[in-house]
């Protein structure tokens, strides 16, 4: 995501490469680059002006630190601002009440629906909630069928009313239907409809006013860029709703609806969409956001997501067989399946710092580790087991029995050994102080 404006503003950071010192004429020059980056990338010309004179005004009263030159300081202020336009800190989704009640609204094709089980699929697995989806959209063909499958998937039943053609009314007795049965949120997903359908637009305020939701969510194509960015604008007119959801970002490389939306509509992003699968969905941090926009990598969210799939008991045993030196292909495919489950690989690698951009033009997918474990599928128990009575012969079997080459198998117990050995060191008092470490990074000031 944002690779196009992510190189630009690094080009145009160099300019102030080799100066001693910023001045009003160097300044001029790196932020008339700033603000042509940011065109490209779709946000409006108001804005992007607005945003390079902030720029200017906090670099030009600034002093230079002897440890840090005028490219260092440019980029940090400038993150600062991009943090600030994306709303600065990150929104809490509502969910008090008995039970919650959230109200999903958007444009045709915006991912309304997707995105409704997605959240239903994050609060049920991350909050703790136990939610229940509402089918309120009666017009497109198989919307009900389509949030049925999605709510299957996520394990969230769904409430619906085949036959009806009243929105109100289903949103209604839904949410006495979630208060029979202990549902304490009640997602509704609305028909997607345009900003200037009048009778859909009274339709939806129709819902609001009948149901008085504590949370409404307006769902928008981030690669729509400025045309999301007016849509949003025209809805939260209508709505005056809590917060924008940002999909398929993942897709956009310019990024203009994520930095704008903000400032045009004074409601934060409280979600992005970034992938298809029914967990592809984060929190949207404004901060972290800068960070990635600026190649500095996401290490807190990387962390984060290892936190999710961190399971206490599952470490302490791994710790005392790697303190044995008992650490053995069974262990590594399981830790292999946990990074899996992290998410999409290439995302995953690009929040770590200055990896992104060397991987930007690399092919990584989501089968990055299937030669692996084809390998070690390939060995006996025995063998997974015990790695060192891995001779020639039983590696000539292993390639035949996984499809690949000899020098692929040998290259993996080599890695593996390697990795056997750094585990090892790690499991002392070293180990522990970089764990420790990492997981203290969440609270990092100024993240």
């Amino acid at each position: 995501m944002f690779e196009g404006l992510s190189e630009k503003l690094e080009r145009s950071f160099k300019l102030l490469k080799g100066h001693g010192h910023i001045s009003e004429i160097n300044v001029a020059e790196t932020l008339k680059e700033v603000r042509k980056a940011l065109l490209d990338a779709d946000v409006s010309y108001k804005i992007a002006k607005d945003f390079t004179e902030s720029v200017k005004e906090k670099a030009l009263g600034q002093k230079i630190l002897t440890a840090v030159s005028p490219g260092q300081l440019m980029v940090k202020i400038v993150h600062d601002e991009l943090a600030t336009l994306m709303g600065s800190e990150s929104a809490e989704i509502n969910i008090k009440g008995s039970p919650a009640i959230i109200l999903i609204a958007g444009l045709q094709g915006s991912g309304k629906t997707t995105f409704s089980a997605k959240l239903a699929n994050f609060l049920k697995t991350k909050r703790g909630r136990n939610p229940i989806l509402v089918a309120g959209d009666v017009y497109r063909p198989a919307a009900i069928n389509q949030l049925q499958v999605l709510g299957e998937q996520v394990g969230v039943k769904v409430y619906s009313e085949e036959g009806s053609k009243e929105p109100v009314k289903i949103a209604k007795n839904a949410i006495s239907h979630a208060k029979e049965y202990g549902y304490n949120v009640v997602i509704i997903d609305t028909a997607g409809r345009l900003a200037i359908d009048e009778q859909m637009m009274n339709e939806i305020s129709s819902i609001k006013q009948s149901v008085n939701p504590q949370e409404i969510l307006f769902v928008v194509d981030s690669m729509t860029g400025q045309d999301a960015v007016n849509t949003a604008k025209t809805f939260n007119e209508r709505l005056d709703y809590n917060g924008v959801v940002l999909t398929k970002l993942d897709g956009d490389t310019r990024g203009g609806a994520a930095l704008t939306i903000k400032a045009v509509v004074d409601k934060p992003i409280k979600f992005v969409g970034i992938g298809e699968k029914m967990d592809a969905i984060d929190v949207f941090h404004p901060s972290r956001m800068a960070d990635r926009i600026l190649g500095m990598g996401d290490i807190v969210s990387l962390v984060e997501r290892a936190q999710e799939q961190f399971d206490v008991e599952e470490a302490r045993k791994l710790q005392k067989k790697i303190a044995k030196n008992q650490f053995n292909f069974n262990d590594f495919l399981n830790q292999i399946k946990q990074i899996k489950k992290m998410g999409n690989v290439k995302d995953l690698m690009g929040m770590i710092p200055g990896v992104g951009k060397a991987i930007k033009n690399m092919d990584i997918d989501d089968d990055a580790f299937k030669g692996i474990e084809a390998i070690i599928y390939s060995m006996t128990p025995e063998e997974r087991d015990d790695p060192k009575i891995l001779n020639g012969s039983r590696r000539k079997r292993i390639a035949i029995g996984s499809g690949t080459e000899i020098q692929e198998v040998n290259q993996l117990i080599k890695q593996f050994a390697e990795t056997q050995k750094m585990m090892k060191a790690m499991s002392g008092g070293k180990g522990k102080n970089m764990m420790r470490a990492l997981s203290n990074m969440k609270n990092t000031p100024g993240r």
